[in-house]
């Protein structure tokens, strides 16, 4: 039988903070619930809502967790290792920028934040096991990625290397998935080496095409771009195991594009917008997903230049609700047909 896509649910990530309802999970997942969201997708860097090491290692509290999202009246669709995840291959040049991801303890020692964050993802393997979840979403990190436009032109080998070098640092993680039989959705973001189908592809290939080697769909950064977003749906989407519901629009002009001139996100030709302000058509985005049987849950991760965030997701509950099709368990036409007959079926050919 054909299945619904599960719905709507909320990435926390950008609603968390240190005041009331949003600096414990009780409390802000009752606020979820009370904009009519039926899941919440957990950041689980974010210790004022989750210890990552404790669920891992917990049944009990991973008991504790889902009772409070029950309670709430709402479920758990994924973790999220989004800033672990990058942290698994970092580039020399944002060593600084990314430290802040890390705990002081392993700042300006990029191996010991790298192995800090090969634990976490682990962890986060474990930790969905325990909670009862099939999928997983976080980032890939990237080493290529400062060599993305080939001017300096990019010595031979060195792409292929980087994505060599990726696949041996994320093989092991993915094992550790399928140990615990949790599916990783990949972001696929730019500032990570895997930001498009192509590069999806070549990170696949590095490991081993890994059944655990999945997709978490967001299509505002496809559109950012100028990405065909429904055809990668066509393509990809027996490896789509998660979906980030966001909105942007690109607005090229005489002075910037697709690279957008160093602006601020107010300022830039491609910028993030709330659910419904932007240019993705989520009604083709909704049916291709639907026609591919997506069962998964539809997530909205909330990020805009302009709009503020608690109207975004007022706003974006019911926009997903809206968007959700209730998937058919028999054709249009099952009226004007009749039991099959291979003796007619025979005669209607002549044969």
């Amino acid at each position: 039988m054909p299945s619904t896509m599960k719905g709507p649910g909320l990435f926390l990530a950008q609603f968390a903070g240190d005041a009331a309802p949003f600096n414990s999970l009780p409390s802000i997942t009752r606020w979820a619930a009370g904009l009519g969201y039926k899941g919440v997708q957990i950041p689980t860097w974010d210790s004022r809502l989750f210890d990552l090491e404790k669920a891992a290692s917990s049944q009990a509290y991973c008991d504790e967790v889902k009772g409070i999202c029950t309670e709430a009246g709402v479920e758990i669709t994924e973790l999220s290792t989004h800033l672990q995840g990058q942290l698994v291959a970092v580039h020399p040049a944002y060593d600084a920028q990314f430290d802040g991801f890390a705990p002081p303890a392993v700042h300006n020692n990029p191996k010991a934040r790298q192995q800090w964050a090969v634990e976490q993802m682990k962890f986060g393997a474990k930790a969905s096991k325990n909670l009862g979840l099939k999928a997983s979403v976080s980032f890939c990190g990237a080493l290529a990625f400062p060599y993305l436009y080939p001017w300096p032109q990019r010595p031979a080998g060195l792409i292929e290397e980087a994505f060599s070098e990726l696949g041996k640092r994320w093989k092991p993680i993915l094992d550790v998935y399928e140990d615990n039989g949790v599916d990783l959705g990949y972001e696929i973001h730019p500032g990570e080496d895997v930001f498009d189908g192509a590069t999806f592809e070549m990170f696949l290939d590095a490991v081993g095409g890994h059944k655990r080697c999945n997709i978490n769909y967001d299509p505002s950064h496809f559109l950012l771009q100028q990405l065909d977003y429904l055809e990668f749906i066509d393509i990809y989407h027996e490896r789509i195991k998660a979906f980030h519901v966001k909105d942007a629009e690109f607005n090229p002009t005489g002075r910037q594009g697709v690279y957008s001139g160093y602006q601020s996100w107010t300022n830039r030709a491609g910028r993030f917008r709330s659910l419904g302000d932007g240019q993705v058509d989520f009604g083709g985005i909704f049916s291709k997903l639907a026609q591919y049987d997506y069962d998964s849950w539809a997530v909205l991760e909330w990020e805009c230049c302009l709009k503020h965030p608690e109207d975004g997701a007022a706003e974006g509950a019911p926009f997903i609700e809206h968007h959700i099709i209730r998937v058919t368990e028999k054709a249009f036409d099952d009226f004007a047909g009749g039991a099959t007959d291979k003796k007619m079926l025979r005669a209607m050919m002549g044969i």
